[in-house]
């Protein structure tokens, strides 16, 4: 980054200086570190959608242009040409591996997939009818209790345990709080499996029979896991950074973005786009869902359609559409009215020119629910599959934050419209 340029702020005829520093991609920055103790003012920005609170090296994204790199690489050409864990290096290390390197970090992964087998009666503390994302919540918080070798963030060996600890063991987890919401139980992890399918087997297999894993569902699995691995400064990934901010350990931080990727307009955007396919019902209802989404004065709103970030083509819909064909057409899904209704809904919406004016293109959200509807995931483990792929981007995050000599703890700062100060009145003269 650069600083040579600056910018001035002329307040109360007083002139300030604000360096502008310059990426290696996107929009220069206003540098306004040093605004209040110079100038005795905040900037005021609800949900930070103007503001950088870090430099990273990690991802970038391009909302115009439809843009998403993984350390410089286009993540179209890493979802067809790589693997989930070739990925998981890349974001935690930088550069691509050797083969040795990367047999070497796919070898360590493996042989930690197992839990701590004093975790399964954790899980039966939950009800049997807890949301699989609220067991994970409170099972990933836990592995402090349990794994106490890697959780001083100041040991970089510790913090690299508790990295590969945490990507080895998040599928097992959600498989597990999966089999316990369905009253089945556990499947131990088979180390001669890959990770997409090793997380299949696990949620789909029984003791009673033998599961054979399809390598082309296996394929569709280990690409959601690579599109959803990390996608900038989002609100999960800024509330593990924020939390990992005060020194918390690393499965407490990502304790903590699970469970804001939790809400309904972050990693539940797949299962309420769901939702509200069932809601349609069926291909004839479309034209009415239609006209209501068209219509300002109506609270309804199509779900899956669009992004806060991509004012284009979501570059991660176009790869998951491939994925999604390939799958309907492998398991011979072509009657199911859930799904008539998304592959009508998705027609429209790139035809009809209310939704091609306002870029309302079907987003990975709507790709990544028909898959997972199809390969027989409930809905309610939508977002413990993203969390689960999604970790490995907290995780890079986390170490990149740990080791930035300018980070501190961090402290938003409000625009304070309450009270004026007031003199308290005893209870008996109110």
């Amino acid at each position: 980054m650069a600083d040579a340029k600056a910018a001035k702020l002329l307040l109360d005829d007083k002139e300030f200086d604000l360096p502008v520093l310059s990426p290696t991609q996107g929009p220069d920055v206003l540098d306004i570190r040093k605004l209040y103790g110079q100038a005795g003012v905040f900037t005021y920005d609800p949900g930070f959608t103007s503001t950088a609170s870090c430099d990273s090296t990690i991802t970038y994204i391009d909302g115009d242009k439809g843009e998403l790199w993984y350390r410089g690489y286009p993540i179209e050409q890493l979802a067809d040409q790589s693997h989930y864990l070739e990925v998981c290096y890349l974001l935690l290390y930088g550069e691509l591996p050797s083969a040795e390197q990367l047999a070497d970090f796919e070898s360590r992964v493996t042989r930690h997939t197992m839990v701590h087998e004093q975790m399964h009666n954790f899980f039966r503390g939950f009800r049997r009818d807890a949301h699989p994302m609220a067991t994970m919540v409170g099972v990933v918080g836990a592995m402090s209790a349990f794994y106490h070798d890697s959780t001083d963030i100041s040991d970089p060996w510790q913090r690299e345990v508790a990295s590969i600890r945490l990507i080895a063991k998040l599928p097992t987890i959600a498989a597990m709080a999966y089999k316990y919401s369905i009253g089945q139980p556990f499947v131990y992890p088979n180390n001669e499996l890959d990770y997409a399918s090793n997380f299949l087997n696990m949620c789909f297999s029984v003791p009673a029979e033998k599961y054979n894993v399809d390598p082309a569902l296996a394929k569709a699995m280990d690409r959601i896991f690579t599109l959803h691995a990390d996608h900038e400064q989002n609100a999960s990934t800024s509330t593990v950074r924020l939390a990992g901010s005060s020194g918390a350990n690393p499965f407490a931080c990502i304790a903590a973005g699970i469970a804001c990727l939790w809400g309904p307009a972050h990693g539940g955007a797949n299962q309420a786009c769901l939702e509200m396919l069932r809601q349609i019902g069926s291909v004839e209802n479309i034209p009415e869902y239609i006209a209501r989404a068209k219509d300002k004065d109506d609270p309804f709103r199509l779900m899956g359609f669009g992004h806060r970030v991509y004012k284009n083509f979501d570059p991660r819909a176009k790869v998951m559409k491939e994925s999604a064909d390939e799958v309907l057409d492998l398991l011979g899904i072509h009657d199911n009215p859930t799904l008539q209704v998304a592959k009508e809904l998705e027609k429209i919406a790139l035809e009809d020119d209310y939704f091609v004016s306002k870029k309302l293109y079907p987003n990975v959200d709507f790709y990544s629910g028909i898959i997972l509807e199809a390969m027989g995931f409930p809905t309610s483990m939508f977002t413990p599959i993203f969390a689960l792929s999604r970790t490995v981007g907290w995780i890079s995050q986390w170490k990149e934050m740990i080791g930035d000599p300018q980070n501190k703890i961090g402290r938003p700062r409000q625009l304070y419209v309450g009270s004026e100060k007031r003199d308290y009145v005893s209870v008996g003269q109110r």
